[in-house]
């Protein structure tokens, strides 16, 4: 399959057959899935389901034993391919450089890799802080910002490189309700704005139900749904479900003791 010949655009991403294990642990099982150029594809699953290990599939930390990961129809687990194409991820906890203002954070990566002049990176990151309403926040440093603030910041700096592909890594994690919408219309705003393919982690439904193109759950390892966002809600397999809406089981003796003691 050969890559595609521009490297401005959005890029698609497919995973084919993946497995990993780390000793007896078999992680992946036979993971497939397509994310088309500019989708919004939310991969969920319960903790210790594999969405940290695949993740690393995607951006190349790791190869899997089995089967392989393609951007634009190129090995994902060669250096060369991150070096073709222009990819991003946001952390979790952001990542960002407290000794640094935001301003300064935003255009570290285009200074450090000399790619404009400095007139141009300062125009660059001003543009982006100004479609993300953040620009108030150009002379403050990460640490004095609410946790909310500083996954916008973090989102910003992913896209002022101008990525062709955005990965985030539970980015509403650790938020209230309020501030987690926040980070979802932003990461709505961010593909409406530039159409970049995004790739999300996340336990966060609502998000997933929000903004997703498309949706993926793993479980156990293993992807038992992949589609759109209104099938995905109207699923009736059982483990989407009980992801969906979760119930307490009243016999569970745990649930009893806590119920005991409130």
């Amino acid at each position: 399959m050969e890559a595609e010949q521009q490297t401005d655009q959005p890029l698609a991403v497919q995973a084919e057959d993946l497995h990993k294990s780390y000793g007896d642990n078999h992680v992946l099982k036979g993971v497939s899935f397509e994310v088309k150029p500019g989708e919004v594809f939310v991969l969920m699953g319960p903790s210790g389901s594999g969405k940290s290990v695949l993740l690393k599939q995607i951006i190349g930390l790791e190869a899997p034993d089995q089967g392989r990961v393609r951007i634009n129809g190129l090995d994902a687990a060669d250096q060369e391919t991150h070096e073709k194409f222009k990819t991003a991820l946001v952390f979790q906890a952001g990542a960002l450089f407290n000794s640094m203002s935001v301003f300064d954070n935003l255009a570290l990566y285009l200074r450090e890799h000399r790619m404009y002049d400095e007139k141009t990176i300062r125009d660059k990151v001003k543009r982006v802080l100004q479609v993300l309403s953040i620009e108030q926040t150009a002379k403050q440093f990460p640490a004095s910002l609410s946790g909310g603030m500083r996954k916008r910041v973090a989102v910003a700096r992913a896209i002022v490189m101008e990525p062709q592909l955005i990965l985030y890594d539970e980015p509403t994690s650790e938020l209230d309700p309020i501030r987690a919408a926040t980070v979802s219309e932003l990461i709505a705003t961010v593909r409406d704005e530039t159409n970049v393919t995004s790739i999300v982690v996340s336990h966060d439904k609502d998000l997933a139900k929000g903004i997703a193109d498309r949706v993926g759950l793993l479980w156990d390892g293993e992807l038992i749904f992949n589609g759109t966002r209104e099938e995905f809600t109207s699923s009736e397999d059982d483990r989407v479900r009980d992801f969906l809406n979760p119930t307490i089981n009243p016999s569970n003796p745990r649930f009893r003791q806590q119920r005991n003691s409130a």
